[in-house]
């Protein structure tokens, strides 16, 4: 049978078995990919996913299984899928669906359950799998009958894209069998549009009379392919552009009103510039709270601005900063709305045009030196472990790099179409000032769920969507334990990645709450690690352990080139000193006050 015959689907109603009208609805919502493991809850449809040109890509683990859905459907905008055995295979999954929820993505997860016969009885490997992710899906979709099976099916695949988010689709795993007649049903999708005129002109009037106005380019821009419509309205503004937090990619680094992140870590640049803003776009933003909170001592969202938001969701509108104008409406069409609006329109911030871009040139530049000079981190406790690490030696014998020093010649070698994933933890987070890109879907990180062990399996998946593209993760020591056996997968599979991982001996984020706050008492915080490449190398992957700063980017390079040329998975060990970033939030935890004598000195 040729591949067109496998992706042809049948049409007007037809008798069939439950799991070809699965399989069947599958293939006309464009599934060509499945992560999971397999399990006979499901076996019955999974030996027919090969005839219809499905894959189905074993996984180590199913929370790894999800996390590659989650960046297959970043990188291709459609539908991620991922499948596992009933109960502790499903079970498994939640975490990663959590993460794919806050990152909007339209992960399909398919949850075989226990037999309608035996429901209740308590046998193995039963649970009750809907309210496992009752809080991190947009539908959850039951099959009720075998007869149902294409209807339920088809509808969670169109909720996941309607509502930009994850979808569940629950089925009792003896309606795989039976006969039923039934009619495949055709993928409904929405088209999106820029909102109410009332809204549209409202906004416009407010930008006539800006004269400092600003955008925050956000996880919508992307998801709506909008960046060149934000490039456009940008330019008839003069408006520098920030970008929202982890959407380092919805604003091209090379464009002259580009100015960088906000949140942790973020553009010092973007932050002083949007400080000035009279009028603030949030174009496709949430303007999530961990994404406007103080950083680098700065107090920088601007407290009297006008906010104009535009956000499909009309739920995010005006729920987390009070706005001027809510607009609910698709980012492209918005963006092309207000430009039209503007079109022939004397605007107020006309007359400063040059002066404003001169200035966001200047904040660049101010923030480029900085970022050049600040070679280390400067507080009491990272230099105590600086000058300790500076005395001792890795196993590897070289010296342990400072990690701003590392990220920075990351940054310089990274090759271009590049796409990277980000871990939680210090290190990680610290990336934020210096990943750039120049297209939008590069950039995935585990946004506001930020659970540790997801950057890997991630662009793992994203590989999947794009083998054209170079892939690599970062991931501290402590992430990177909880996902470094999918580079199982990626040998077993031929789905190369570069992995880089910096090893500095500790959980750091949660660490530096122990500096601050508890007189450097450090429980459960140290990790004490074999060698990550070699670990890499007995999985059949290769490892490169770097030691000397003037080997990053050659490392890197090195890993790039046998990734997108030899097919081979290759896991970058750098070994970096014990100093710690900022802490993620300075209010997150309050100063120890102790009342009974055993704890008075635990202060």
């Amino acid at each position: 049978m040729s591949e067109q015959d496998a992706r042809t689907v049948v049409t007007g109603p037809t008798k069939m078995t439950p799991s070809e009208a699965f399989v069947e609805t599958m293939v006309a919502n464009g599934v060509t990919d499945m992560f999971g493991i397999m399990g006979s809850a499901f076996m019955d449809a999974m030996d027919i996913f090969a005839p219809a040109g499905i894959r189905l890509i074993p996984v180590v683990h199913e929370q790894g299984a999800a996390h590659m859905a989650d960046g297959f459907s970043r990188v291709s905008g459609n539908h991620g899928v991922v499948i596992g055995q009933n109960g502790p295979g499903i079970s498994n999954c939640v975490t990663a669906i959590a993460a794919a929820y806050w990152a909007h993505s339209p992960v399909v997860i398919v949850t075989p359950e226990t037999g309608t016969t035996t429901m209740g009885l308590g046998g193995f490997q039963e649970c009750n799998q809907l309210p496992m992710f009752q809080e991190f899906t947009k539908y959850q979709g039951h099959v009720t009958h075998p007869s149902r099976m294409a209807e339920y099916t088809g509808r969670c695949f169109d909720r996941a894209m309607s509502e930009m988010g994850p979808t569940q689709l629950n089925i009792p795993r003896d309606y795989f069998y039976g006969e039923v007649t039934c009619e495949i049903p055709k993928p409904a999708r929405l088209d999106r549009g820029p909102g109410g005129d009332q809204s549209l002109n409202e906004a416009a009037d407010l930008l006539a009379e800006a004269k400092f106005p600003v955008i925050i380019s956000g996880g919508g821009v992307v998801m709506a392919d909008a960046v060149e419509e934000c490039k456009a309205l940008a330019e008839r503004l003069g408006a520098p552009v920030v970008n929202s937090y982890l959407h380092n990619d919805s604003f091209p680094a090379s464009h002259p009103l580009w100015c960088g992140p906000l949140g942790y870590q973020g553009s010092k640049a973007a932050m002083k510039l949007i400080s000035q803003a009279d009028v603030v776009i949030a174009l496709g933003s949430r303007l999530g709270p961990f994404g406007t909170l103080p950083q680098h001592g700065m107090e920088y969202w601007p407290k009297d601005a006008k906010i104009i938001q535009i956000d499909a969701d009309h739920k995010m509108l005006g729920l987390v900063k009070k706005i001027s104008v809510g607009i609910c409406g698709d980012a492209k069409a918005s963006a092309v709305a207000l430009a039209e609006r503007l079109e022939g329109r004397s605007l107020a911030c006309d007359a400063t045009k040059d002066e404003r871009f001169n200035k966001v040139q200047a904040e660049k530049e101010i923030w480029e030196k900085e970022l050049d000079e600040w070679t280390h981190e400067r507080d009491p406790f990272s230099l105590d472990m600086i000058e300790q690490n500076a005395q001792e030696k890795p196993f590897s014998g070289g010296e342990y790099l400072h990690p701003r020093q590392v990220l920075r010649e990351l940054e310089k070698a990274m090759p271009e179409d590049v796409m990277v994933s980000t871990d939680i933890g210090n290190i990680n987070s610290i990336a934020n000032s210096y990943l750039r890109f120049e297209k939008p879907r590069s950039f995935f990180a585990a946004m506001s769920f930020g659970n540790c062990g997801y950057a890997f399996p991630t662009i793992i998946g994203a590989k999947v969507a794009a083998p054209h593209r170079p892939a690599i993760s970062y991931a501290g020591d402590g992430a990177w334990g909880m996902s470094l056996m999918e580079t199982m997968t990626c040998v077993r599979h031929n789905i190369p990645v570069t992995a880089v991982v910096f090893h500095n001996r500790q959980w750091g984020a949660e660490k530096k709450n122990q500096v601050d706050f508890y007189n450097r008492r450090f429980v459960a915080g140290e990790l004490d690690n074999q060698s990550f490449a070699e670990i890499g190398r007995a999985m059949g992957a290769e490892g490169i352990t770097v030691d000397r700063l003037e080997d990053v980017g050659p490392a890197l390079q090195k890993a790039i080139d046998m990734q997108m040329n030899e097919g081979k998975t290759t896991i970058i060990e750098i070994m970096c000193t014990q100093e710690l970033g900022d802490p993620f939030r300075r209010d997150a935890l309050s100063k120890p006050v102790r009342f009974l004598d055993k704890y008075k000195d635990y202060v």
